[in-house]
Protein backbone atom coordinates (compact mmCIF):
# COMPACT_ATOMS: atom_id res chain seq x y z
CA UNK A 1 0.00 0.00 0.00
CA UNK A 2 2.77 2.19 0.75
CA UNK A 3 3.88 2.00 -3.23
CA UNK A 4 0.53 3.40 -4.21
CA UNK A 5 0.72 6.49 -1.84
CA UNK A 6 4.65 6.82 -3.24
CA UNK A 7 2.74 6.83 -6.97
CA UNK A 8 0.48 9.24 -5.75
CA UNK A 9 2.83 11.90 -4.64
CA UNK A 10 4.33 11.97 -7.51
CA UNK A 11 1.03 13.81 -8.99
CA UNK A 12 1.65 16.74 -6.09
CA UNK A 13 2.83 19.49 -8.39
CA UNK A 14 -0.18 19.28 -10.20
CA UNK A 15 -2.04 20.20 -7.40
CA UNK A 16 0.47 23.09 -6.71
CA UNK A 17 0.48 24.01 -9.56
CA UNK A 18 -3.58 24.42 -9.56
CA UNK A 19 -3.53 26.18 -6.16
CA UNK A 20 -1.60 28.63 -7.41
CA UNK A 21 -3.61 29.33 -10.33
CA UNK A 22 -6.48 29.43 -7.94
CA UNK A 23 -4.67 32.04 -5.46
CA UNK A 24 -3.12 34.18 -8.81
CA UNK A 25 -6.61 34.14 -10.41
CA UNK A 26 -7.87 35.44 -6.76
CA UNK A 27 -5.45 38.32 -6.21
CA UNK A 28 -6.75 39.82 -9.97
CA UNK A 29 -10.15 39.33 -8.17
CA UNK A 30 -9.62 41.36 -5.35
CA UNK A 31 -6.66 44.32 -7.04
CA UNK A 32 -9.77 44.57 -9.75
CA UNK A 33 -12.27 44.51 -7.11
CA UNK A 34 -10.66 47.18 -5.34
CA UNK A 35 -9.93 49.31 -8.65
CA UNK A 36 -13.58 49.24 -9.21
CA UNK A 37 -14.50 49.78 -5.64
CA UNK A 38 -12.42 53.11 -5.75
CA UNK A 39 -13.17 54.37 -8.80
CA UNK A 40 -17.43 53.86 -8.03
CA UNK A 41 -16.81 55.55 -4.42
CA UNK A 42 -14.40 57.99 -5.86
CA UNK A 43 -17.59 59.12 -8.97
CA UNK A 44 -19.99 59.56 -5.93
CA UNK A 45 -17.88 61.95 -3.65
CA UNK A 46 -15.70 64.00 -6.25
CA UNK A 47 -17.60 66.18 -8.85
CA UNK A 48 -15.02 65.73 -11.46
CA UNK A 49 -14.90 62.15 -11.51
CA UNK A 50 -17.72 60.10 -13.29
CA UNK A 51 -18.55 56.70 -11.36
CA UNK A 52 -19.42 53.96 -13.78
CA UNK A 53 -22.62 52.75 -13.87
CA UNK A 54 -21.73 48.91 -13.88
CA UNK A 55 -19.26 49.19 -11.10
CA UNK A 56 -21.49 48.12 -8.06
CA UNK A 57 -22.90 44.78 -10.18
CA UNK A 58 -18.87 44.32 -11.34
CA UNK A 59 -17.84 44.57 -7.74
CA UNK A 60 -20.80 42.01 -6.65
CA UNK A 61 -19.81 39.77 -9.74
CA UNK A 62 -15.79 39.45 -8.33
CA UNK A 63 -16.73 39.31 -4.25
CA UNK A 64 -18.88 36.26 -5.50
CA UNK A 65 -15.81 35.07 -7.70
CA UNK A 66 -13.26 35.26 -5.25
CA UNK A 67 -16.00 33.65 -2.08
CA UNK A 68 -16.26 30.28 -4.30
CA UNK A 69 -12.96 30.21 -5.37
CA UNK A 70 -11.32 30.99 -2.08
CA UNK A 71 -13.30 28.00 -0.60
CA UNK A 72 -10.96 25.88 -3.46
CA UNK A 73 -7.87 27.35 -1.82
CA UNK A 74 -9.48 27.03 1.90
CA UNK A 75 -10.01 23.19 1.51
CA UNK A 76 -6.03 22.54 0.10
CA UNK A 77 -4.77 24.18 3.06
CA UNK A 78 -7.44 22.85 5.59
CA UNK A 79 -8.17 26.09 7.28
CA UNK A 80 -11.85 25.90 7.22
CA UNK A 81 -13.73 25.98 10.43
CA UNK A 82 -13.47 22.47 11.62
CA UNK A 83 -14.54 21.00 15.13
CA UNK A 84 -12.03 19.93 16.87
CA UNK A 85 -12.72 20.19 20.51
CA UNK A 86 -13.00 16.31 21.01
CA UNK A 87 -9.80 14.89 18.84
CA UNK A 88 -7.43 14.90 21.45
CA UNK A 89 -9.96 12.51 23.20
CA UNK A 90 -10.70 10.21 20.33
CA UNK A 91 -8.66 7.25 18.83
CA UNK A 92 -6.56 8.58 15.98
CA UNK A 93 -7.77 5.87 13.89
CA UNK A 94 -11.57 7.27 14.38
CA UNK A 95 -10.60 10.90 14.06
CA UNK A 96 -9.11 10.00 10.78
CA UNK A 97 -12.30 8.37 9.42
CA UNK A 98 -14.44 11.28 10.39
CA UNK A 99 -12.18 13.74 9.17
CA UNK A 100 -12.06 11.49 5.72
CA UNK A 101 -16.38 11.40 5.95
CA UNK A 102 -16.31 15.03 6.06
CA UNK A 103 -14.05 15.27 3.19
CA UNK A 104 -16.09 13.06 1.00
CA UNK A 105 -19.36 15.05 1.68
CA UNK A 106 -17.55 18.32 0.82
CA UNK A 107 -16.10 16.30 -2.67
CA UNK A 108 -20.21 15.02 -2.94
CA UNK A 109 -20.52 19.20 -2.61
CA UNK A 110 -18.04 19.63 -5.67
CA UNK A 111 -19.51 17.12 -7.42
CA UNK A 112 -22.90 18.85 -7.14
CA UNK A 113 -21.37 22.51 -7.95
CA UNK A 114 -20.29 21.02 -11.24
CA UNK A 115 -22.92 18.97 -12.26
CA UNK A 116 -26.06 21.76 -11.19
CA UNK A 117 -23.79 24.61 -12.25
CA UNK A 118 -22.81 23.64 -15.99
CA UNK A 119 -27.08 23.17 -16.15
CA UNK A 120 -27.22 26.75 -15.30
CA UNK A 121 -24.47 27.84 -17.80
CA UNK A 122 -25.01 25.51 -20.44
CA UNK A 123 -25.60 27.15 -23.71
CA UNK A 124 -28.96 25.42 -24.00
CA UNK A 125 -30.01 26.34 -20.78
CA UNK A 126 -33.21 28.06 -20.40
CA UNK A 127 -32.36 28.96 -16.07
CA UNK A 128 -29.40 32.08 -17.06
CA UNK A 129 -29.58 32.46 -20.96
CA UNK A 130 -31.38 35.25 -20.94
CA UNK A 131 -30.77 36.79 -17.78
CA UNK A 132 -28.81 40.29 -17.84
CA UNK A 133 -26.97 42.82 -15.99
CA UNK A 134 -29.05 45.74 -15.61
CA UNK A 135 -26.29 48.12 -16.39
CA UNK A 136 -24.60 45.66 -18.52
CA UNK A 137 -27.37 44.63 -20.88
CA UNK A 138 -25.01 43.48 -23.45
CA UNK A 139 -23.02 40.99 -20.73
CA UNK A 140 -25.25 37.65 -19.98
CA UNK A 141 -25.12 37.04 -16.17
CA UNK A 142 -23.75 33.54 -17.15
CA UNK A 143 -20.79 34.96 -16.16
CA UNK A 144 -22.17 35.52 -12.46
CA UNK A 145 -23.04 32.11 -12.19
CA UNK A 146 -19.65 30.57 -13.95
CA UNK A 147 -17.99 30.37 -10.41
CA UNK A 148 -20.15 27.79 -9.69
CA UNK A 149 -19.05 25.33 -11.70
CA UNK A 150 -15.94 26.30 -11.48
CA UNK A 151 -15.44 26.02 -7.58
CA UNK A 152 -16.86 22.51 -7.73
CA UNK A 153 -13.97 21.69 -10.18
CA UNK A 154 -11.32 23.20 -7.57
CA UNK A 155 -13.46 21.97 -5.05
CA UNK A 156 -12.54 17.92 -6.66
CA UNK A 157 -9.52 18.52 -6.93
CA UNK A 158 -8.80 19.64 -3.46
CA UNK A 159 -10.88 17.10 -2.23
CA UNK A 160 -9.74 14.58 -3.74
CA UNK A 161 -6.02 15.36 -2.55
CA UNK A 162 -7.21 15.67 0.91
CA UNK A 163 -9.14 11.92 0.91
CA UNK A 164 -6.28 10.38 -0.51
CA UNK A 165 -4.08 11.67 2.16
CA UNK A 166 -6.85 10.82 4.93
CA UNK A 167 -6.50 7.27 3.23
CA UNK A 168 -2.66 7.29 3.39
CA UNK A 169 -2.96 8.79 6.84
CA UNK A 170 -4.79 5.72 7.68
CA UNK A 171 -2.23 3.06 6.04
CA UNK A 172 0.51 4.83 6.88
CA UNK A 173 0.20 6.47 10.33
CA UNK A 174 3.90 6.97 10.95
CA UNK A 175 4.81 9.06 7.87
CA UNK A 176 4.99 12.02 9.91
CA UNK A 177 5.29 11.11 13.63
CA UNK A 178 1.79 11.97 14.11
CA UNK A 179 0.89 8.25 15.83
CA UNK A 180 3.63 8.93 18.22
CA UNK A 181 2.78 12.49 18.86
CA UNK A 182 -0.81 11.38 19.40
CA UNK A 183 0.28 8.84 22.47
Amino acid sequence: MPAFFRTLEKIKPVYDWAYKIMLFICKLLLIADIIITSVTVAGRYFPFFTAPHWGEEMVLTLMVYMAVLSATLAIRKRSHIRMTAFDRYLPQKLVICLDLLADLAVLALGVLLLIYGYEVIKPTGNIAKFAKYSSLPKLSQIWMYLPVPVAGVGMIIFELEQVFQHIEEFFVPNKDGKEAQAQ
